[in-house]
């Protein structure tokens, strides 16, 4: 196995895909199998041509790829970089036998209902699940349906990996775009919605990094009343109150710093895993608090919520980002040895969140030196937290990917 990344900041796009294509062509010494490309939005105008233009300098039989506001990528060696709201492209290779690479586009209205078989999703993505598939997915941020998508895999391939990112841009009125070509595949091509992907089985395992980058503050609650994704009542303890009630108990409790970070940064951690006692950050799954209701004490969130489930108030901020990647690569133990890496990103960290530029890359590049790594700025992260696949905000996601056997 064999991934290389190579990224351009030419502001002209044919200069750019040049730059990339000779460089990544100089370290291959077999054919490559497969590419998966990242494009920053300031190219827009130029996309219709560039499939044809990569395909015309680079030899690929399989090519997926979106644009993002903000791309990551390797230049200069081995140095890498996030590009935010500049011209970038970043094209990602791998050479890899013995495995099979099955790629697919989807368009929202091709979704089977969630009543389907799990026969009905196998078939829509043409891979059977005894194959153990892992899965890329980039998608269109607005019409993809993503959840339906995501539950839908999650039914039909329960042990498989499915991580990726939705297409994002930097300019007002362009559009997420996604990019599919397979040899001899009619449907290829570029588009404004669905979901582009690559079904990868055989000699190679995806692992998963998810950092959501977030805090917990007081202790867990459980939701003892509430209706869609508004809580309306929570207990702790025997005790039952509203979850303002609580909420206003808590900042009472929390030091200066962390109540003025609570004023637009505070969120609700929903637990995963009903039975675990000894509860750890990655045990939640991050959800925006979207509004309170002042008169019935009920606020909403960003999912759905049922009686029984446990939560906990978090706190975001530079340094909880940062601890929590740091902590999560330090834990990461593949294997075999990492051969590439992806890193989809929201597009509130980058520059915007750590007051600097490289932060989540440069971090990632200091756990596995040397690995290539490929990536972009989304819309949305696509993750698993425990045994099921969610869609993300202001995570990074990695997918480490490597051989399944030692060579």
């Amino acid at each position: 196995m064999f991934w290389t990344n190579a990224l351009s900041t030419q502001p002209s796009l044919e200069a750019a895909v040049t730059e990339v294509t000779q460089t990544i062509e100089k370290r291959l010494s077999t054919p490559a199998d497969v590419g998966i490309f990242f494009i920053s939005s300031a190219y827009a105008s130029d996309y219709p041509r560039l499939v044809p233009l990569i395909l015309e300098k680079l030899s690929l039989p399989i090519l997926i790829g979106c644009g993002g506001a903000g791309i990551i990528g390797q230049r200069e060696a081995e140095d890498l970089w996030e590009i935010e709201n500049n011209p970038a492209f970043s094209l990602m290779v791998g050479c890899l036998p013995q495995v099979k690479i099955n790629p697919f586009f989807i368009s929202a209205d091709s979704l089977p209902d969630l009543d389907s078989s799990p026969e009905t999703w196998q078939a829509l993505i043409g891979v059977s699940p005894q194959v153990k598939p892992d899965f890329i997915l980039l998608s269109d941020a607005f019409s993809t349906r993503i959840n339906d998508l995501l539950a839908g895999l999650d039914f039909a391939y329960p042990q498989s990996v499915k991580v990726g990112g939705l297409a994002s841009s930097s300019l007002m009125g362009v559009a997420g775009t996604l990019f599919y070509h397979q040899n001899g595949d009619p449907q290829s091509g570029f588009y404004h919605q669905g979901t582009v992907g690559v079904a990868v089985s055989g000699d190679i395992r995806i692992d998963t990094i998810v950092a959501q980058g977030c805090r917990p503050i007081g202790q867990p609650y459980q939701v003892v009343k509430g209706e869609r994704n508004i809580i309306l009542e929570l207990s702790q303890e025997g005790k039952t109150r509203s979850p303002l009630d609580w909420l206003r108990e808590l900042m009472e409790r929390l030091e200066e710093s962390d109540r003025q970070l609570a004023q637009h940064s505070l969120f609700v951690g929903v637990v995963r895993d009903e039975f675990k006692q000894d509860l750890q950050p990655g045990d939640f799954l991050i959800r925006n608090l979207l509004g309170v209701d002042p008169k019935l004490g009920a606020i909403a969130i960003g999912d759905r919520v049922r009686p029984g489930q446990r939560l906990q108030f978090h706190l975001r901020d530079a340094q909880t980002s940062a601890e929590d990647l740091e902590t999560l690569l330090k834990q990461s133990n593949p294997s075999t040895p990492i051969e590439g890496a992806l890193m989809f990103s929201c597009l509130g960290r980058g520059q915007t969140l750590y007051q600097r530029p490289n932060f989540d890359s440069q971090l990632f590049a200091s756990y596995f030196p040397g690995v290539s790594l490929g990536g972009f700025f989304c819309n949305g992260e696509i993750g698993p937290v425990g045994t099921e696949t969610f869609l993300h905000g202001y995570t990074s996601v990695l997918a480490l990917l490597r051989p399944l056997n030692s060579q």
